[in-house]
């Protein structure tokens, strides 16, 4: 199976022009999950990480998978103000303004090894934030791994900027 074949793409979302490539045809298909979750597992065989971090919202739900799978704690990086107890945020910008992820003050340890999770990495602005926070916080982001890429925007090369390996199962063209 490919993992492709799961995916949705909706024309003209969230505005005109853009294809929005949904992965909750893949996310409701069993086999196509499984098959996701396993070969992002697969990518970091004999790798060592301490933790899984999950980007909100999709990448939550692959990221916890995943730690499941390699017995290992789960992060969730979060919207800024979701967080029940004290936070750390990164800032980053936005087409039209910024935004803000938090974990929580003590999610990372001092040079924790840590496996970053998402369902798609196109300009990598929310995944850079996340490696920053997760480096302020003291740990190390080794890798980044995605369901999709989309290569034209530039996210992976914004990631490898910082020496991290970045993986994805899947690209499309465009944006």
């Amino acid at each position: 199976m490919d993992v492709k074949d799961f995916i949705r793409t909706i024309p003209d979302y969230p505005k005109p022009g853009i294809l929005f490539r949904d992965i909750t045809t893949l996310l409701g298909d069993a086999a196509g999950f499984r098959q996701a979750v396993d070969a992002l597992v697969d990518l970091h065989k004999g790798a060592k990480f301490d933790l899984v971090a999950g980007i909100e919202a999709r990448g939550f739900i692959l990221g916890g998978a995943v730690a499941h799978q390699l017995e290992l704690g789960f992060v969730p990086v979060r919207k800024k103000g979701k967080l029940p107890w004290k936070t750390i945020g990164q800032e980053y910008d936005l087409e039209y303004g910024t935004d803000t992820v938090e974990i929580h003050s003590d999610a990372v340890g001092e040079g924790d090894r840590v496996l970053l999770i998402d369902d798609l990495i196109a300009t990598g602005g929310t995944a850079e934030a996340a490696v920053k926070l997760i480096a302020r916080a003291g740990g190390n982001v080794m890798a980044a791994s995605f369901v999709i890429e989309l290569p034209e925007l530039g996210g992976r090369q914004r990631l490898e900027a910082f020496d991290i390996e970045v993986l994805s199962l899947c690209s499309f063209e465009g944006h």
